[in-house]
């Protein structure tokens, strides 16, 4: 996969800030890869190419979600989470990429969803920390992100959680899904070291 191709069809869809933020997610991605145990050449193209259609009209995001079969309830959530799981079938579609990690990782970057892997965890979390992102919260999670992927994780997702409600967004059913199978997780791990 050559990597300037992603890179450039990438900066063509994306406003130059939003490009500086993707570059910023590839480099935090690869650390986290590096850090925790994933693959980073598939870190750094699933962040390359996490935020292609950012941009994309709500009409050529609709337009791709019938096409592909996506689930139609995304239609009834904010547009923000829709550039997710149709950049997996652009990410397919258009860049031959067959990789289930990497596109899983691409499709699930927005809200996360139970039974993540390490490398869709890294990319969420890089795209939730990178340098540039600045809000309430984010330094603490940048810390746990030093140390334990899966607590990090648990609390950017937290964080976007609490976030929406403050804002009365209607939150994605696999948003909670995801955090709440993740706090499962972390809460049976817990009590195996503790019984140990």
């Amino acid at each position: 996969m050559d990597l300037d191709v992603l890179l450039q069809a990438t900066k063509k869809q994306l406003k130059p800030e939003r490009f500086e933020h993707t570059l910023r997610v590839v480099d935090t991605a690869v650390e986290l890869a590096k850090r925790f145990g994933a693959d980073p050449s598939k870190a750094k193209i699933a962040s390359i190419l996490h935020d292609y259609c950012k941009f994309w009209s709500r009409e050529q995001l609709t337009q791709w979600i019938k096409r592909y079969q996506l689930p139609l309830d995304l239609l009834q959530y904010h547009k923000e989470i829709w550039h997710a799981p149709v950049g997996a079938e652009v990410a397919r579609e258009e860049f031959g990429i067959v990789d289930e990690d990497i596109l899983q990782s691409i499709r699930s970057h927005t809200v996360g969803r139970p039974d993540m892997s390490i490398l869709e965890k890294v990319v969420y979390l890089a795209d939730y920390i990178e340098p540039g992102r600045k809000f309430p919260g984010v330094d603490a999670v940048r810390r746990l992100a030093e140390i334990d992927l899966d607590v990090a994780v648990l609390q950017a997702m937290n964080n976007t959680i609490l976030f929406l409600q403050s804002q009365n967004q209607p939150i994605y059913p696999l948003a909670i899904a995801a955090r709440d199978e993740l706090k499962r997780m972390l809460s049976g791990k817990r009590l195996r070291e503790e019984s140990v």
